[in-house]
């Protein structure tokens, strides 16, 4: 027999979109000091590159290479879904490559990403982790998509996209995320 769980009450499942929305809202209007208070201890999961960025310190810093690379870097919901303790939110996340990502110099081009976040929630209706899953391939094919294959300079920048790309693929991941456990489905 598998272990039932319940949603939460009505106004608790309110309560944890309100203060998701609220996060998705200051995260585009850059106002990172409105969207760490979401958290009582900020800590992002990116799945696709297996990294944890964990602290007010490495949240922020997060953020500023994000903006850099995507000064205009947007949302579009697609859905909410609320688990017994999540808020699931697909959305697209568009924007510019204006400035270095990672390694990969900036080519100018446009992405949109489908995603999924994962805003979960501790026994407290604690905001604990926004758990990140994305294609990272998708974008990197838009970025070097928007490139003109036949100008010597956007080949020059194809270039170095895809050393820097390769550069950043030998990184380990990080040993928070592999220590995983199977979830208790009861007898």
């Amino acid at each position: 027999m598998s272990k039932r769980f319940t949603l939460p009450p009505e106004d608790v499942l309110r309560a944890r979109e309100k203060l998701v929305l609220d996060h998705f809202r200051d995260e585009v209007g850059q106002d990172w000091d409105a969207t760490l208070s979401t958290f009582p201890h900020p800590h992002y999961e990116l799945i696709a590159q297996m990294l944890v960025h964990d602290g007010d310190g490495e949240v922020r810093d997060y953020y500023h290479d994000t903006r850099v690379a995507f000064p205009d870097q947007d949302h579009e919901l697609i859905a909410f879904r609320h688990s017994h303790d999540a808020v699931i939110v697909e959305f697209w996340l568009l924007g510019t490559h204006l400035g270095p990502l990672g390694k990969i110099p900036p080519t100018g081009s446009r992405h949109r990403t489908r995603m999924t976040a994962y805003f979960v929630f501790d026994e407290h209706e604690h905001l604990v982790t926004e758990r990140i899953y994305f294609d990272q391939l998708t974008i990197l094919k838009q970025l070097v998509g928007g490139l003109d294959k036949r100008d010597p300079r956007d080949l020059i920048k194809l270039g170095r996209a895809v050393a820097g790309a390769l550069a950043m693929a030998g990184a380990e991941p990080d040993p928070r995320l592999l220590a995983t456990t199977p979830p208790d489905l009861g007898d």
